[in-house]
């Protein structure tokens, strides 16, 4: 294990470096905002997470070619009012139609002419209790969610100015007319929506939080800024850089990543700068010279710190490894954040410690006796008692029953774990929207009135060889199967056939996900029958569904590729830090039962607390790699105390010190990185929701259980074999032969 340089403090919190050290940094964020463009004004919502090389991809490429589309994307609208439309909504449906079609809306390739309808094939189009209409308005392929937004607001004031009222304010259960923007248009339109309403709120909920949890902790409102000045010249620093990468298309940013980069910026960053400042005030009770305390606290824990912020780093870096393009956008983001903010704690940070001095911790300023005293007696108030060292009950506790402890956390872990196994994933887009969403009401209307299958049609294209296939009649067979439609003749192949297949069930689902392999093997068995060879070659099938599908196997295969490289990179880099293997897979052991013990109860909280059916299948990999790298970190700070201190005195009394030293700084980081998660259970996107929960028990069960008890206790009961091969078994080796002798 390494220590900083003694020298390393002066470089940039001595008596000139601290303000060299501060207007560098002002300095970098001015000139980087004033050339460089911000990610909020470089993000794309739009961004395809899966490869050209995926089937279903390939599939919508081939349906593209073979049966274009020249309508557009749609816009499905529905129209619904309880008791039954009436004569005059319908004409005024027909009214709006003649219109968009006289009048296109902004963006609108095409509208169904419900005008031009005579009566009989109007009514043909409503619900069986004559309640519920659809009208598709399709939109150009290019427009992106802003550009659809527009046109919809237009479509609704032109429907506004046709009916008095706005149908789409309405309430969809009350008695006067409702409509919904729903489908891929809707979808798009409110996914960018709660994103982008997020960003602001999400900004503003986190500093509050952090600021009040630093405020209710250390009581200092100095002490309370300076990590946020910290954090908020890292993020300066960082937005332009990930701004201009995106720029030059070097990475691709989304909203979902700025939202999350910001979380974890302000928890983890403000983690990084505690510990360089509960390590400054412990020193400041002791050494009247401030600068010499400062450049010991950089000393001792810079070391530790840098150890953290890399397996933060490294282990979201990993994320590039991803082939599911979500995985992949958040790997530079994220580890970028992380290493500039780390940069500011061991620089900017110290520089503001150097700058405040002890002003830093008003009211509550530490000084030796010598100095309080001198304090008291100008203020003309007798001299304080001399502060008296705690002792630290966790850490007797710890070293004095550390069977006990282990055996009772670690069950406590495993009672939690067990529910892990019995997490159901989804990978609907939709049902992390809240119920209130327009595009959800609407989904949720046809479902109730048509069928869910109608929303997301899945599209079966077999290369026929000019054989007679029976495709059609296997398919309409199939239970889960509701209509299949008239076989389609490719554009520029007319030996490929394509069918329009409208399954009974939600489309979105996982259980009409698990059909596409029952779909392909029935269309590959077909063209068999037909005696065509090499059937799996001529088969595809596009759709939402399809892409799901290929979403799930693709994110499955990212989960055990990237667990096992980011287990290893920590174990590295813990083994490099610490040269102790036994404590390598000791502290990883702890770490990653902790992660499934998040796992199970954010399980038990989101599925029988909040009554969710499932969590998005993307949140495990995300949970994973946040909480393996934040979970060492704190592992790592305490480890690295009670490794020093082991160098002075016997283990049981190193472990005691160092567990009651770090207690405070790891329980108040802990506390406000679970806190900052927590906001995103604020947010009404169930995804963000569901991260922040598992995420926040996480990090709370390594703060209080994990660190505290397991860790400690499992060195106590190894006792000189927690650090083996390292340096420290050889020296305590070598000490024990000295004593030996002299007896």
């Amino acid at each position: 294990m390494h220590e900083s340089g003694p020298n390393y403090g002066k470089w940039v919190a001595g008596n000139r470096s601290k303000w060299i050290t501060l207007l560098v940094w002002i300095v970098l964020a001015l000139v980087l905002n004033l050339t460089l463009p911000a990610v909020g004004e470089r993000e794309n919502n739009n961004a395809e997470n899966l490869a050209d090389d995926k089937a279903s991809v390939q599939a919508e490429r081939l349906a593209a070619q073979e049966f274009p589309n020249n309508t557009g994307v749609p816009a499905l609208i529905v129209w619904h009012r309880e008791g039954g439309l009436q004569d005059e909504d319908l004409t005024n449906l027909q009214q709006l139609t003649e219109e968009l079609t006289s009048e296109p809306v902004a963006n609108q390739s095409q509208v169904v002419p419900l005008h031009e309808l005579p009566p009989p094939a109007l009514d043909a189009q409503l619900s069986e209790d004559r309640s519920t209409i659809i009208l598709p308005v399709f939109f150009d392929e290019a427009a992106d969610a802003a550009a659809l937004e527009e046109g919809i607001k237009q479509l609704e004031v032109k429907a506004e100015e046709l009916y008095g009222a706005s149908p789409f304010e309405a309430d969809i259960n009350g008695d006067e007319l409702s409509a919904r923007v729903t489908g891929p248009v809707g979808i798009s339109i409110d996914a960018t929506g709660l994103f982008e309403d997020a960003d602001v709120s999400l900004l503003i909920a986190t500093v509050l939080i952090v600021l009040i949890l630093l405020l209710l902790i250390y009581r200092s409102p100095i002490l309370a800024i300076i990590p946020l000045i910290g954090v908020g010249f890292a993020y300066l620093v960082i937005s332009p850089l990930l701004g201009i990468l995106a720029d030059q298309g070097i990475i691709t940013v989304d909203s979902q990543s700025v939202s999350i980069m910001l979380v974890l910026l302000f928890g983890a960053g403000t983690d990084y700068c505690l510990f360089i400042i509960s390590r400054f005030r412990q020193l400041l009770w002791h050494e009247s010279d401030k600068k010499k305390a400062l450049f010991r606290a950089i000393m001792n824990s810079s070391g530790a710190i840098a150890m953290s912020g890399l397996t933060v780093v490294i282990s979201l870096f990993s994320l590039l490894i991803a082939e599911y393009g979500a995985y992949q956008r958040f790997a530079v983001p994220f580890s970028l954040s992380i290493l500039i903010m780390l940069i500011a704690s061991l620089t900017l940070i110290p520089a503001l410690l150097a700058i405040f001095g002890r002003v830093s911790f008003y009211p509550f300023v530490p000084r030796t006796p010598e100095l309080a005293a001198a304090h008291a007696k100008k203020k003309g108030k007798p001299a304080p008692a001399p502060r008296k060292q705690k002792e630290s009950k966790i850490g007797n506790i710890v070293t004095t029953r550390p069977w006990t402890v282990i055996i009772s956390a670690v069950v406590l872990l495993s009672v939690f774990a067990a529910f892990a196994p019995q997490v159901k994933y989804t990978y609907d887009l939709l049902s992390s929207f809240p119920e209130d969403v327009p595009s959800r009401e609407g989904f949720k209307i046809i479902g109730e009135q048509f069928s869910e299958g109608e929303l997301a049609p899945v599209k079966i294209m077999v290369d026929t060889k000019g054989e007679d296939v029976d495709l059609p009649d296997r398919l309409a067979e199939l239970d889960y199967v509701n209509v299949v439609s008239e076989p389609q003749q490719g554009a520029e192949n007319s030996q490929i056939a394509g069918y329009d297949v409208e399954l009974t069930i939600n489309p979105y689902s996982m259980e009409a996900m698990q059909h596409i392999p029952d779909l392909r093997a029935e269309a590959e068995a077909s063209l068999a029958a037909a005696g065509i060879s090499n059937p799996e070659n001529n088969v595809w099938i596009s759709g939402q569904t399809a892409m799901q599908y290929d979403s799930e196997v693709t994110s499955n295969r990212d989960s055990d590729v990237i667990i096992p490289v980011v287990i290893g990179l920590i174990s590295l880099l813990l083994l490099f830090y610490l040269r102790s293997i036994v404590a390598t897979i000791y502290l990883m052991a702890t770490v990653i039962l902790s992660y499934f013990s998040a796992l199970g109860l954010g399980w038990i909280i989101i599925h029988y607390g909040l009554g969710a059916d499932a969590i998005q299948g993307a949140i495990p990999l995300y949970a994973f790699v946040f909480l393996i790298a934040l979970g060492q970190d704190y592992n790592i700070f305490m480890v690295s105390s009670i490794w020093q201190k082991r160098k002075q005195m016997p283990l049981k009394q190193a472990i005691k010190e160092g567990v009651g030293e770090t207690s405070s700084v790891i329980t108040s980081a802990g506390l406000i990185l679970a806190g900052t998660f927590a906001v995103l259970t604020t947010l009404p996107i169930q995804v963000l929701v569901q991260f922040g929960i598992i995420t926040a028990i996480g990090v709370m069960l390594d703060t209080f259980i994990v660190r505290p008890l397991i860790v400690p206790a499992i060195t106590t009961v190894l006792g000189k074999w927690a650090f083996w091969p390292g340096k420290l078994t050889r020296e305590e080796e070598s000490q024990t032969a000295v004593k030996q002798k002299q007896m």
